[in-house]
């Protein structure tokens, strides 16, 4: 899941400086599961900002709103006319929905509630970690299911730098070195052999950015 976490409220109400009428627009998905943007943080948000134009005398509108997914254009149908009317929109999804919302309704601001952090699963109460990198070009079926891109500090694919020092990472002796958990996960698997295959470089070119992804079956309805 995506993670991410709240700004501080003096850069959020920075952001809306100006705005007479503000909608906290919650996503229920990803950002609700991490304790930073479901409906549950919308009030507590919309609450804080109310008391704080309050507590300097402005009059100023704060309304909640969250809808399911804000990357999905299909749960957009109960505020697709709420949304018009407020100045700015004060969005608690992830980076993705933020803009996905923009995009649909171009003539308002969107503002971003969170900083997003990364696709991560949870490893405990409050607690996420970072698991995937998103580079569109898996090996986890080579490294045991452990990312080699994203648990390494330099993202190394082809086995362990010089700084690697008793299975720890030479960035800090708090860190496993990704390729000490990847050869114990083989070991364990007999499958050790895989990694004398040698992966050629990540594709980091500019043209890959932004990605798309059309699935099969429409194609040609695309090329249409």
């Amino acid at each position: 899941m995506i993670v991410g976490q709240k700004k501080p409220l003096e850069e959020i109400r920075e952001m809306l400086k100006g705005a007479r009428k503000i909608l906290v627009f919650g996503c229920g998905t990803c950002v609700s599961v991490c304790m930073a943007g479901g409906e549950r943080e919308v009030a507590i948000l919309a609450q804080l900002l109310q008391m704080s134009y309050k507590k300097e005398g402005k009059d100023i509108q704060v309304d909640e709103a969250t809808i399911q997914r804000q990357c999905d254009r299909e749960y957009f149908e109960p505020v697709k006319e709420v949304i018009p009317r407020y100045d700015a929109v004060l969005s608690t999804a992830c980076g993705v929905g933020v803009q996905f919302t923009a995009a649909l309704f171009p003539e308002k601001a969107v503002y971003p509630a969170l900083n997003t952090q990364f696709m991560g699963s949870n490893e405990g109460n409050g607690t996420w970690i970072e698991r995937c990198r998103g580079c569109g070009e898996c090996v986890l079926h080579l490294t045991g299911g452990i990312c080699p891109v994203t648990i390494c500090a330099k993202g190394l694919v082809n086995g362990p730098c010089g700084g690697t020092d008793d299975g720890k990472c030479e960035v800090s002796r708090e860190k496993d070195c990704a390729w000490t958990l990847i050869y114990r996960r083989l070991d364990a698997l007999g499958r050790l052999d895989d990694m004398r295959r040698i992966l050629p470089p990540k594709s980091y070119q500019v043209q890959t950015h932004p990605r798309k992804m059309i699935h099969e079956a429409f194609v040609e309805e695309e090329a249409k």
